[in-house]
């Protein structure tokens, strides 16, 4: 389940409701208070217009019961029965607000979802009064049997727990799917789409029932009707956040979407949004870090075109966030097949994406500088792309990004900047076997910044990746130009094994003038 992160007092705070909530149901014994069926009903159709709300404050009563669940059994360890009691009281008060909750928002319940709900309650009534013999008991042994039993009751609350969450999202995500299928009208299923985005942002597992369910074939049919082109952004970074999960791929590759994103990425007559968001959206479904990618069959049909109007967008890109977008599928295409890096070369992608870098403000962040520099690294294995470098000032670029440091200190753009150093060093040492780039990076005082990072712990924030890159970098260019290294550095990080010179920076203090 997601969950911001946030500080204990605002988290206190956030809570200080479900818990006033929960004393108040407690009290009242989860008994309404109107009866008036008006009333009732009103209350309802209001809460009609809040549905991601509602369901935002149903994960959070299943989160805090969740967890409540958890110390129990940590409790029971234990064996301090006093706490174990109360904690089961407030439990069963939890289940009985959450189940109230959600029956007056929603506007109906299933057979199964009534047996779930009762299986549940009764189960927890049952624990409640267990706990409470076992609260009046004092006999060691007695307590002991008894242990395994109260085990038992706790295991199978949070299975019908689990079973009746599973169920209730899974009804949330086909009421949702149902508007989009049954409505024409624009505002209901922009609304629908808007409210799956929110459900999809709650986790994998979230994304998955929707995958299940036909989200993905449903949202594919809204990019496939003119009338709903003003939602199409909003719609494809659904598809996106979907496609995070194996289900969705399946889902995706059984309508053809690979055809639907390259027939909306060819399109010029859709808006630079349109565009972005089909890009991230074949950013996702080809990350090198997914396993599942090898059945998207259709993608190599159509990887031409999708990559010509990858390479145009970042061409034509206005904004930071557009470029980091396109580049971003990019990079990961040529992870995904080499194809890919001879298409770009006959683009004349090495020029572009050089030009842009030049521009402060297109690439503007660490992230857009990682997907510049992944795309060249894996581009550099080809042999006519040496000259590309040199004819677009790539040897500058690349000794300025073995330069790349964090402004803020935030643990992901530090990741970013080592990233961006590491491939750095990579694209030089493979670059670095035709001579006249070897040449560029010896007069650009590449050798001394390599040392640098290899010497200097902090230059490289102690990573060891950036440091084997710069040490292979730094073997290469020794080889093209002997002379530019001292003998301590010839001696210390060029002639020893590459491990022992690893061995040997991994180790050092750093006390380098």
């Amino acid at each position: 389940m997601h969950l911001i992160q946030v500080d204990s007092v605002q988290r206190w705070m956030e809570d200080l409701k479900l818990m006033t909530d929960c004393e108040c149901m407690c009290i009242l014994q989860s008994k309404p208070i109107s009866i008036e069926k008006n009333e009732q009903n009103e209350l309802i159709l209001s809460s009609q217009y809040n549905t991601c709300d509602n369901l935002q404050l149903l994960l959070k009563r299943a989160w805090i019961i969740s967890t409540e669940l958890t110390r129990i059994a940590q409790k029971l360890e234990k064996n301090r029965w006093q706490r174990v009691h109360s904690m089961t009281v407030r439990v069963n008060c939890h289940v009985h607000s959450m189940i109230n909750e959600y029956n007056t928002f929603t506007r109906s319940s299933s057979p199964e979802m009534h047996q779930l709900e009762k299986l549940l309650i009764d189960k927890c009534s049952e624990f409640t009064a267990f706990t409470e013999r076992c609260l009046q008991t004092e006999d060691e042994e007695i307590l002991k049997s008894m242990k395994s039993c109260v085990d038992e009751t706790l295991t199978t609350i949070a299975q019908y727990f689990g079973q009746l969450i599973e169920l209730v999202l899974t009804q949330e995500a086909q009421s949702l799917l149902r508007q989009i299928e049954l409505s024409g009208s624009l505002y209901v299923t922009e609304s629908a789409v808007s409210a799956l985005f929110s459900l999809a942002q709650e986790g994998a597992h979230l994304c998955r029932i929707i995958a299940k369910e036909g989200g993905v074939v449903a949202l594919f049919k809204i990019c496939r009707q003119d009338c709903f082109r003003c939602i199409y952004p909003q719609t494809l970074r659904t598809l996106a956040s979907i496609c995070c999960v194996e289900e969705g791929m399946h889902q995706l590759e059984k309508v053809d979407g690979i055809l639907c994103l390259a027939d909306i990425l060819t399109d010029t007559s859709h808006s630079e949004a349109t565009h972005a968001e089909a890009a991230a959206v074949i950013a996702q479904i080809t990350s090198p870090h997914l396993t599942f990618t090898q059945h998207l069959s259709s993608f190599l049909e159509n990887m031409e075109e999708i990559v010509t109007a990858l390479v145009k967008l970042c061409q034509e890109a206005s904004s930071g966030e557009v470029f980091l977008l396109a580049s971003a599928a990019l990079a990961n295409i040529t992870f995904f097949d080499t194809m890919a890096c001879e298409i770009l070369l006959q683009l004349n992608a090495m020029k572009i994406l050089l030009a842009a870098c030049s521009d402060k403000h297109i690439v503007d962040t660490p992230y857009s500088r990682d997907q510049v520099v992944t795309i060249l690294a894996n581009m550099s294995v080809l042999d006519q792309c040496a000259s590309e470098i040199i004819q677009g000032n790539g040897v500058q670029l690349l000794m300025e990004m073995l330069s790349e440091k964090s402004s803020s200190g935030n643990a992901a753009e530090v990741a970013a900047c080592e990233r961006v150093q590491q491939k750095s060093a990579v694209t030089l040492a493979r670059l670095s076997r035709d001579p006249e780039v070897a040449d560029a990076a010896v007069k650009l005082s590449c050798i001394p910044r390599l040392i640098k990072l290899c010497r200097s712990p902090t230059e490289r924030n102690n990573s060891d990746s950036v440091l084997v890159a710069c040490l292979a970098a730094l073997r290469r260019l020794a080889v093209m130009s002997p002379d530019g290294l001292e003998d301590s550095d010839f001696q210390q990080l060029v002639k020893p094994r590459l491990v022992d010179s690893f061995l040997l920076c991994t180790n050092m203090e750093e006390s380098f003038v």
